[in-house]
């Protein structure tokens, strides 16, 4: 009678008592954990890997501008202009970071999801937070890689987290080195207009890469820091499907 009463329970279950049951057992078995764990060891060193090529993006960066500004003060025969491929190699490198940024992201997306959806729930001994899709979006995503975000957005984190700081500084040693070296006293603004010229190249050229480099690097800065939060809270454009 008891055999007979246990087989109708177990036919009786619904859905969602064994969803629970396959939870359950998910949650607690060894090798399921064990191979998990390591899957987030390995994610966890890849983002560590493009984060510290991240830093050695940035590191040219600083390098190339510190050797230029260096050369510029130490010569007063070297024109001003060299400010400008100053700026040429510091875009460069902001491409090449914001490329390797959004690798970082993409990496850094699967390390939250496996954070919020089984270290947490490990942690929280609560099984209910296992439930979702989460697991499909991991897999689709081994499976297709995409990026998290634009490349808009990529420039605009990393202009607005470190390189925004050298633009300036650039700008600044710029403007420095054409008050120190000019060829006659600047005491006006008509006077500073004609000390941008350089050679054969007119002042309004000069002028004009000035103060777009400006208002480029000032508009994606705010435009980026406006449409996103951080890296920190949100996953990119598609950040409704990655949501904790």
């Amino acid at each position: 009678m008891s055999n007979y009463s246990a087989r109708v329970s177990k036919e009786n279950n619904g859905p969602a008592e064994l969803a629970a049951q396959s939870v359950q057992s998910s949650l607690y078995d060894q090798g399921y954990v064990n191979a998990m764990s390591h899957f987030y060891r390995g994610e966890l060193s890849r983002i560590m890997v493009w984060r510290q090529r991240l830093d050695t993006t940035t590191n040219w960066a600083v390098t190339s501008s510190t050797a230029i500004i260096t050369i510029a003060f130490s010569n007063a025969g070297v024109p001003h202009l060299i400010f400008f491929f100053n700026l040429a190699i510091v875009w460069i490198m902001l491409w090449i970071e914001a490329r390797r940024y959004r690798f970082y992201d993409a990496f850094r997306a699967r390390v939250r999801m496996l954070e919020a959806h089984f270290l947490v729930p490990m942690v929280m001994e609560n099984r209910h937070l296992l439930q979702g899709e989460w697991k499909k979006l991991v897999c689709e995503d081994l499976i297709l890689p995409s990026f998290k975000i634009g490349k808009l957005e990529a420039v605009g984190r990393r202009l607005k987290r470190n390189y925004v700081f050298i633009f300036i500084l650039i700008m600044i040693a710029w403007v420095m080195k054409i008050f120190l070296h000019a060829s006659e006293p600047i005491d006006t603004v008509g006077a500073f207009y004609r000390a941008l010229r350089v050679g054969h190249i007119p002042s309004w050229l000069v002028a004009i890469i000035f103060v777009g480099t400006l208002l480029v690097v000032i508009g994606i800065a705010v435009y980026v820091g406006r449409k996103s939060s951080g890296e920190i809270s949100e996953f990119g454009s598609h950040r409704s499907a990655w949501r904790i």
